[in-house]
């Protein structure tokens, strides 16, 4: 017998007192079937897919001018034994900048001398600019820049194919970015030994600053020769290994780039929403892309390897993380985008191909979509007065066959719309709470090392929340002019109403973003329309053939978004810091992807027998998962080595100088930047002792920049998160750069005095400067634009090659001409990288349990009032 005869009959028993409409939906294995169906897929479909990577190719098919990862893997495996390589220090000044232009020499003896000429330059350079709230101060830092061009070549117009080669401290940089320098290396040596020629000439940079951070990319594009040249470049960067690398950053502006990557990548993976997430500037990381377009005017195409980013800057970051897979993976997408944009007419004249930002995205890594904004602008309007319109047309349908007016039905479809919202709320709010429970109880992260708790305890609840409201509404006695189908349709046609509103909503916010919504929609429209041309609209349930049918693209692609933003950012959140709740995040990932992935299709399981068992069933995952993350060690963060709590600290010696030069206080302690919302809690009860830990918001209010010599722009945006753990011995850093006053001199307008200064100091300090009261800076040695910007100023200076003394000087303006009192306050941070600190320092360290990854060194910070 038909289901959707059955409901009729059901429908109109009940109208005339008859039995109950659940014993006429099918069977209850149904539903669970129906569930179950989604999730198998999921594992079986988009899981695969998503991983999946070529098989790596060896030195036997070197003769086909194909990307080889085995020797890539060679260079790397070479580049990350040098160790860690932090700006100044032998191993990223000599010994690696000696390896890979002993690298570029072999290469340059087999470029084919009748196609290519080569040119390799090694640059040191100095500048400075202003990078978020600092001045960003670098001093003879190293760039290796090499030219490929066709012989004979005219064009004056390059591309740049930039990565670094630097590290953070403690990290052999495998990842971050080692594998992108043995990539580029691999590409330079296959693109200069097969005869397929390009038309415009090839810079590879391989920058030796960029963890400073973005120092070298700077210097190179402000000062190098071959600078000029370049029009588009391609970035390569990494945070992780293993996978496929994401295009995350395009343009600015230049759709074109995105076409030419369309065509030429063989494994796409690529999301505007990696893009808009990336540049709202809330993400843990940075590139050079920012500098190459902002001060070089570049346009350009940002690529990451992202997946198990745990290890990112730590000293896990090996070479046995990297698959060669994966690395043969981006370097085909790498050498094919090279030699397609190399040869792109549009090179010539970029600025004639400024068309607006573009909206991408590959699904499944099979297929790659990208169109320009203002196409996607007019699909998102069209899409949803489109569905408004059928959702109308399916609403006249109903009431035609019910034999009632359409604004009755209209009158029942907003009743159910607020049934759906409720719905939605649910699906989105549930997971929320709980996320907020879980940080409330100090059990934040507990997903961090088992990630499958994430279905347990944010999709189970965000299908309850989907499922819940529309079950409790359809079970209730309804109107005698209403059938359960009926209600039914309109529950679903709600959810599409709601993303119409949606997707109109963000479209005119400006969310390119909102393609996700808007082919979430589609996917849902054309089912309709064709249940409505077709009359399966009006034959019982037959229309949810359609919607499921239609629905297993929009599953399929929805769900592998989600996976892989839950892929991407895991691992960002053991990075986030303490003052954001990482688990709304993640929370909000997987019921934004649940929703989107089954919000027409949840519903539908109301049509067989006994739903609330799937709710029920939903509800005991949710409990088991509760118990596992509470109660079982698969809750808590950490791994020692995979999944490690990271904690940088600094061996701190402080002197304060007083204005008569006397020291009114000389402490000595560890200053803690704890990098996840668990902060020390995961350490108590261990063997490191933490006694008299404390907060050092209060000493901020108190000090200038907190009296800590905070490392970086990082440290001091999170320096109120910050803790000190006093020490009773003091420190004894390496030594303590003594600061100059070279010379303090009132000028002609005897209302401007200029201080003169030079210190002999480390590859790594900072300096912090604080006017007093009616005093003005009006002129110093850095850039001027800083001025009036802080009221405290920073500048972080580093240098490479080149150590000379830091000098400087320092105008204030007074309007009552009176220097004779304290003027400004000083702070001078000096960091000792590299340098294990004293065997106090060293005991302590080893106290740490296996699963807390250290990064520390011993600082010296001086406060000084001129």
């Amino acid at each position: 017998m038909d289901i959707s005869s059955v409901l009729d009959k059901t429908q109109f028993l009940r109208k005339k007192g008859g039995r109950s409409l659940r014993n006429a939906r099918g069977p209850c294995f149904l539903a669970s079937g129906f569930i179950l169906f989604w999730l198998l897929l999921f594992l079986a479909v988009v899981v695969p897919l998503f991983h999946r990577v070529p098989d790596p190719k060896s030195v036997e098919d070197a003769s086909k001018g194909v990307f080889i990862a085995q020797r890539a893997m060679d260079n790397l495996y070479n580049l990350v034994k040098i160790g860690p390589k932090v700006v100044g220090s032998e191993n990223n000044e000599i010994k690696a900048v000696q390896f890979l232009l002993n690298e570029l020499a072999l290469i340059e003896k087999n470029v084919l001398d009748e196609y290519f000429d080569i040119e390799v330059d090694l640059q040191e350079v100095s500048g400075s600019y202003i990078h978020w709230t600092m001045v960003n101060k670098y001093q003879g830092v190293q760039n290796i820049v090499i030219k490929l061009s066709p012989k004979n070549c005219t064009s004056e117009t390059y591309l740049l194919v930039n990565s670094h080669f630097d590290s953070k401290p403690t990290s052999p940089s495998a990842g971050d970015a080692g594998q992108m320098v043995a990539i580029i290396l691999e590409v330079l040596r296959v693109m200069s030994t097969t005869r397929q020629t390009f038309t415009h000439p090839i810079i590879f940079l391989l920058n030796g600053a960029e963890e400073n951070p973005l120092q070298a990319s700077h210097g190179f594009i402000t000062q190098h020769k071959w600078a000029p040249f370049c029009k588009a470049f391609l970035n390569l960067e990494g945070c992780a290994g293993g996978g496929r690398e994401l295009l995350f950053q395009t343009g600015p502006n230049h759709p074109w780039l995105v076409d030419y990557y369309k065509k030429s990548a063989k494994h796409p993976f690529a999301t505007t929403v990696g893009e808009e997430i990336f540049q709202t500037g809330s993400m843990p990381s940075d590139t050079d892309f920012g500098i190459l377009t902002k001060y070089g005017g570049l346009i350009g195409l940002d690529m990451a390897q992202n997946i198990n980013g745990y290890t990112y800057h730590t000293k896990y970051d090996t070479y046995d993380i990297i698959p060669s897979n994966s690395v043969q993976s981006m370097g085909e997408n790498v050498l094919s985008v090279v030699r397609a944009l190399s040869n792109a007419t549009e090179l010539e004249n970029t600025a004639a191909y400024e068309q607006g930002p573009s909206v991408f995205f590959d699904v499944l890594g099979l297929y790659f979509v990208n169109y320009t904004n203002k196409t996607g602008i007019v699909l998102n309007f069209f899409v949803a007065i489109s569905a408004l319109l059928l959702i109308y047309l399916s609403l006249g349908r109903m009431a035609n066959h019910s034999k009632v007016s359409t604004s009755f039905m209209v009158c029942w479809f907003f009743l159910i719309l607020v049934v759906q919202v409720v719905a939605v709320s649910l699906a989105i709010g549930l997971p929320i709470l709980i996320a907020n429970f879980f940080d409330k109880h100090g059990l934040s992260l507990t997903y961090f090392s088992t990630k499958e708790l994430m279905f347990g305890l944010y999709v189970c609840p965000s299908l309850f929340g989907l499922l819940l409201p529309p079950y409790i509404f359809l079970d209730l006695p309804r109107h005698s002019k209403t059938y359960f189908r009926q209600q039914l349709h309109m529950v679903v046609n709600a959810h599409a109403f709601i993303l119409a509103l949606l997707v109109i909503g963000l479209t005119v916010y400006g969310l390119r973003s909102t393609y996700v919504l808007t082919w979430t929609l589609l996917f849902y429209i054309i089912p309709l329309a064709i249940n409505l041309i077709t009359t399966l609209h009006d034959q019982g349930i037959s229309w949810t053939g359609a919607v499921v049918i239609f629905q297993l693209f929009s599953f399929l692609y929805n769900s592998y978004l989600l996976y892989t933003l839950i892929q991407t950012m895991i691992a960002m959140m053991g990075r986030f810091g303490r003052s954001t709740n990482p688990d709304l995040v993640m929370s909000a990932i997987n019921a934004l992807g649940t929703v989107l992935a089954m919000g027409f299709l949840a519903p539908i399981v109301i049509i067989f027998r006994r739903p609330g068992l799937i709710l029920l069933t939903l509800m005991t995952v949710f409990g088991v998962s509760i118990f596992l993350a509470t109660v079982t060690p698969l809750g808590f963060p950490y791994r020692a080595a995979t999944n490690v709590e990271r904690v940088p600290y600094l061996h701190v010696r402080r002197t304060f100088y007083e204005y008569n030069g006397n020291v009114s206080k000389e402490d000595s302690g560890y200053l803690f930047n704890f990098q996840d919302r668990r902060g020390p809690a995961p350490l108590e009860g261990t063997n490191v002792n933490l006694t008299g830990l404390v907060g050092i918001a209060t000493e901020c209010e108190e000090r200038m920049m907190c009296g800590q010599p905070l490392y970086d722009h990082r440290w001091v945006k999170n320096r109120l998160n910050a803790m000190w753990l006093p020490r009773e011995e003091l420190i004894d850093p390496p030594y303590v750069p003594k600061l100059q006053l070279l010379s303090k001199i009132i000028q002609s307008d005897k209302t401007t005095v200029r201080f003169k200064f030079t210190i002999n100091t480390t590859d790594h300090t900072s300096l912090f400067i604080q006017p007093y009261e009616f005093v003005n800076i009006t002129n110093w040695s850095f850039p001027l634009e800083y001025i009036g910007q802080q009221t405290t100023y920073h500048v972080y200076f580093s240098y490479g090659k080149d150590n000379s003394p830091l000098s400087f000087f320092i105008d204030l303006s007074k309007s009552n001409g009176d220097f004779r009192v304290p003027l400004f306050q000083l702070g001078v941070c000096s960091h000792f990288i590299g340098n294990k600190g004293d065997e106090l320092s060293q005991k302590f360290a080893q106290s740490f349990p296996d699963y807390a990854v250290l990064i520390e060194w011993p600082t010296s910070y001086q406060r000084f009032i001129f």
